[in-house]
Formats: structure tokens, C-alpha cells, sequence
């Protein structure tokens, strides 16, 4: 691996660095609890409401409610021009309509088919979409709280279920495909950002015969490799922080993640051409990956889908360049983009360059979002619990030598402690907050029938936090895994890299990334909090990433 290719990405957007050195305030603390996991599972605030009985009594609410805002508006524009009161009346007699109609079908479910518990919401159509938004832990906690385990609600007119706790997941991660889809749901997401031919916008077949010709290029082999390119270009990358400061960690981690994933997974010849113009188009169309993206059809002209359009195409002709000199090569290189050209299908059938293009533009920005995220709030959790952070600095000179030698693949297997603090860190910080499939086929959990047509959803987050699952639940404990059950030996209780047949494939690699990313920056830097702010989680995006991530740093002394 060339040592050259390890120059550092300029930011495309970067954010002016506060600089300073100073010695910051310390302290151990707690995560921060949402109100609804304030209170153990067993007290439950107010009487859950009976089988089948909440979907009546919620419509009768939201019914009332529609009628006294219509009459009043009505009331208002009555004195108006007759078109104003012709709107106004014809928008009443819809949403009414609407009301109706829905409170009717849940009043049969609820009765005759016994859905799960519904939670009622006064505002047609956008139904809690506001308030799940806003805070969506504290949401389902609350829910999880008054309803039990299994509840449905609505968001822009769609019904979702979720499943929380072990047991309940449990239908999510067992189903197959074609009773729980996948592609129904995360297709609209991903294939203007992959490309067409890959991953959900495939047969479930192909998608599967696509993620075991990946998985194949991400063997132990490749990760002893791995080690020492990452550490180099967390060496490189930190150079321009010099020797103490407070700067944006999130924003460098996901640099660096970019930097490291692209020279591991794509090879030193993609890795080469990232520069500021390239750094932007990855920004681009990671900006596909949005709540606007998930919910409004590809095709609005909406400013952030044009641009990740765009880059889309650029990045392509950047790869496809990249594929054909590779291909007209005497040479074989030992790396993700060889494993593509030397694929094929079950049928014979090799791999084209649109769809190696695609599935290298997946693999990069679905592990981008996750290791970017984790590494930043496991750097948090450190600085928070300094006495936690010298122990890790200390298991790199037991484990690694006193005189820290680069790092190797069997060293990082042994760093045990770290290894539990980044467990930790996906239990209370697990990137993703919700996985979801699209029931195509009725059914039964708890007690509850779902329907076709529900968006059957699971909670990392919320999973990782019930106080029936674990102890000292909102405390970031790492030696909690020193027990051979943390969770009470349920099965789906920790679920950060997902389960069942779409568990993630990449993390072994996240393990190896994040873990040598962490390992480096500990013999480099001590951290502590800026006057003991620890971020709060920025619940806009996707992705639940810190929300004003600025650290202090100060270099050791050898």
C-alpha cells in the first residue's frame, strides 16, 4: 500500500475549529434519559388500553377534534368570499371524510381482527409524525410505557408497527423475505443513491447472491491488511491537529472514515483520486440518505435529490474509469474491487461495471454512516469517563508493548477492554434507531394480528435501553460484557449490527476500523469534554449523530 495515498481529505464544508489548550472539566456521567425511560417497565403511568379498544376510542377523539376546527373555520371564512368558504368547506368534508373512513377500518380491526393497540392521533394524515420526529425515543418509550410491546401508529398516512423488546423483535428477525420485505421499504432510499441493479432494487435472490460476493472480500486475510493501512491514515489525518485544541470530532471521524473505507474496500486507485471536488460528491449523495428521501417520491425537484443525482453520475464515471483500466490490467490486485471483477452469479453471469459501480458506492456509504457515528460517540464516552480512558491507553502498552510498535490484526483481537467499550457505546448509541420491513403477508405476534401493508418496525436504541433487559440500563458501563449474558441471555436485546438474514455483513470490518481508528488516537491524544458538555443526539438525520461534537484534545508526552 502506497504510503503516499495516506494525504489527509480536504473538508468540503468544514466548520472553523475552536482552538485552545486547556485542562477541561472532568466527571463521570450518565446517559441522558429520555422521560419515558425514567420509569421501569412495570410502572406503568395510567391503565394500557385493553385489546382491541384503542383504536375506537382514539377515532371518537379525533373525529371530535376535526369538527370543532372545522366549524371553527367555517365560523371564520363564512364571512368571507364564497370561494374562500368553498374551500375551506370542501378541505372539512375531506379530512372528515378521512376520519371516518379510518376510524371505521380501525374499528373493525381492533374488533373483529384484534390489531395492536393504536395510538390516537388528532391530526389527519401527518398523524405523529411531528412528535416521533421530535424526540422519537422518548416516543416510543412513552409508548412502550402505556401500550406494552407491540403497538401501531401513523405518520403521513402510513401505519407503522413496532416490535420492542426481545421477544417481539423476534417476528422481525426470523421472517423471511417474502413475509416481511425488505426492498418495499428501503428501495426508495437506496437505489437513487446505489444505482439501479444492486441491492433492494434486486429480487431478494440476487441481493443475497450480491452480499456473499462482498463478504468474501471481507475475510481475515484482507483485515490484517486492513490494520496497517488504517493506522497510517490516522497517523496522516491527525498530523494537521497538532499538538492540543478542541475541534470537531464527528466531522474529522467521517473524513477519516471515507479516507480509510475507500483505500480498504475500493483499493489504492480509487483511493488516489479523493480529493476536495470527490470529498463533496460523497457528501452529496450522502445527503440522499434523509427522512425527505424515505418519504417523498425520487422524482420531486427538491435541491438535496439533484445534487445526490448528480454526484451520482460523476461518481460512477470516476469508478467506471477506475473498473476498466483495472480490467485491461495484466496484474491482480489483492483487494474488494478484484473479488467484483472475478465474481459471478450463480448462473455464470459476471458482475457488469454498472453494478461493481453500484455495490462499491453501497459498500462505502452504509459503513460510512455507521463506523463515522460510533467512533465519534465512543471518543464522548471516553473523554466523559477518564479513568476509563487511561485504562484503554494502558491495555495498548500491556497488550501491545511499552514502546507501542504499529499495530497488528492479533494485537487489536486482544485489546478486550476497548473492544467492551465500543460494544457499550453501540448499545447506547446503536447508529441506526429503527429497522423496518413491509408486511406482505398477515401476522401474529403477542397476541396481535398485524395486516398486510404495516411497516413492521424493530429499535436498536429503545432495545438497548428497557429496563426489563438490563441493568443500570442508561449507564455506560463496559464491563458489563465480562458476563457471558449482559442482556439476560435474550436474544434480540442487543442488536446494533441488526439480525437474522440481513445482519450486517460488514461488521467484522466496522470492528477492525473503528477499534485500530481508537487504538491509534489513544497513544496520540488524551480527551476530555468541553466544560463537561457531553452532546446531545441530533435526531434530523437518519442516522443519530452528536450534536455540536467539539472534544479537547492534548497530546501525550512519550
Amino acid at each position: 500500500m502506497a504510503r503516499a495515498a495516506a494525504r489527509p481529505m480536504p473538508s468540503p464544508r468544514a466548520a472553523r475549529p475552536r482552538v485552545g489548550c486547556g485542562a477541561g472539566n472532568r466527571h463521570m456521567g450518565r446517559d441522558q434519559p429520555s422521560a419515558g425511560s425514567r420509569r421501569p417497565r412495570s410502572a406503568r403511568p395510567g391503565p394500557a388500553l385493553p385489546r382491541g379498544a384503542a383504536a375506537s376510542s382514539g377515532g371518537g377523539a379525533e373525529m371530535l377534534n376535526l369538527m370543532e376546527v372545522g366549524g371553527s373555520l367555517l365560523e371564520r371564512v363564512a364571512v368571507g368570499n364564497p370561494l374562500s368558504l368553498a374551500l375551506a368547506a370542501s378541505a372539512f368534508v375531506l379530512s372528515l371524510g378521512y376520519l371516518f373512513q379510518l376510524g371505521y377500518r380501525r374499528h373493525l380491526g381492533a374488533e373483529q381482527k384484534n390489531y395492536p393497540p393504536f395510538i390516537p392521533s388528532g391530526i389527519p394524515f401527518l398523524g405523529h409524525a411531528i412528535a416521533f420526529g421530535k424526540s422519537p425515543i422518548e416516543f416510543l418509550e412513552n409508548a412502550y410505557d402505556k401500550y406494552g410491546p407491540v403497538f401501531s401508529f401513523t405518520m403521513v398516512g402510513k401505519t407503522f408497527t413496532y416490535l420492542l423488546g426481545s421477544d417481539a423483535a423476534a417476528l422481525l428477525f426470523n421472517s423471511k423475505n417474502e413475509d416481511l420485505n425488505a426492498e418495499d421499504v428501503y428501495s426508495r432510499l437506496t437505489t437513487p443513491v446505489f444505482g439501479r441493479g444492486v441491492a433492494y432494487d434486486v429480487p431478494n435472490a440476487i441481493f443475497l447472491e450480491q452480499k456473499k460476493m462482498l463478504k468474501t472480500g471481507l475475510n481475515i486475510a484482507q483485515f490484517r491488511q486492513h490494520v496497517s493501512v488504517i493506522e497510517e491514515e490516522t497517523k496522516e489525518y491527525f498530523k494537521a491537529w497538532g499538538e492540543c485544541g478542541e475541534k470537531n470530532l464527528f466531522e474529522a471521524l467521517s473524513e477519516l472514515i471515507i479516507l480509510t473505507a475507500s483505500h480498504c474496500l475500493h483499493g489504492k486507485e480509487i483511493r488516489g483520486l479523493l480529493d476536495e471536488k470527490v470529498a463533496q460528491l460523497y457528501a452529496d449523495l450522502d445527503g440522499g440518505f434523509t427522512h425527505a428521501a424515505w418519504l417523498l417520491p425520487g422524482w420531486l425537484p427538491l435541491p438535496s435529490f439533484r445534487r445526490r443525482d448528480r454526484a451520482h453520475r460523476e461518481i460512477k464515471n470516476i469508478f467506471y474509469k477506475v473498473i476498466q483500466k483495472r480490467r485491461q490490467s495484466e496484474e491482480k490486485e489483492d483487494d474488494m474491487l478484484q473479488t467484483l471483477l472475478d465474481a459471478s452469479y450463480k448462473d455464470g453471469r459476471a458482475l457488469t461495471d454498472d453494478e461493481i459501480a453500484g455495490m462499491l458506492i453501497g459498500l462505502l456509504l452504509a459503513g460510512q454512516h455507521t463506523s463515522s457515528t460510533t467512533s465519534a460517540w465512543l471518543g464522548f464516552f471516553l473523554a466523559r469517563d477518564k479513568a476509563i480512558q487511561e485504562q484503554c491507553y494502558a491495555e495498548q502498552k500491556a497488550v501491545c508493548g511499552e514502546d507501542l510498535p504499529p499495530l497488528t490484526y492479533d494485537q487489536l483481537k486482544d485489546l478486550s477492554l476497548l473492544d467492551r467499550c465500543l460494544k457499550e457505546t453501540l448499545r447506547l448509541r446503536p447508529p441506526i434507531m429503527t429497522m423496518m420491513r413491509m408486511a406482505r403477508t398477515p401476522q401474529s405476534v403477542a397476541g396481535y394480528n398485524i395486516p398486510p401493508g404495516h411497516q413492521v418496525c424493530v429499535s436498536p436504541t429503545v432495545n438497548h435501553r428497557l429496563r426489563d433487559s438490563w441493568n443500570e440500563a442508561l449507564d455506560f458501563k463496559p464491563d458489563r460484557y465480562l458476563q457471558d449474558n449482559p442482556a439476560a441471555g435474550e436474544k434480540f436485546a442487543y442488536i446494533p449490527f441488526g439480525a437474522g438474514r440481513h445482519r450486517c455483513i460488514g461488521e467484522n470490518f466496522a470492528y477492525v476500523q473503528i477499534k485500530t481508528i481508537w487504538s491509534t488516537l489513544l497513544r496520540l491524544y488524551e480527551f476530555d469534554l468541553i466544560n463537561d458538555y457531553f452532546p446531545t443526539i441530533n435526531y434530523t438525520t437518519m442516522i443519530h449523530t452528536p450534536n455540536n461534537p467539539v472534544i479537547r484534545y492534548k497530546r501525550r508526552s512519550l
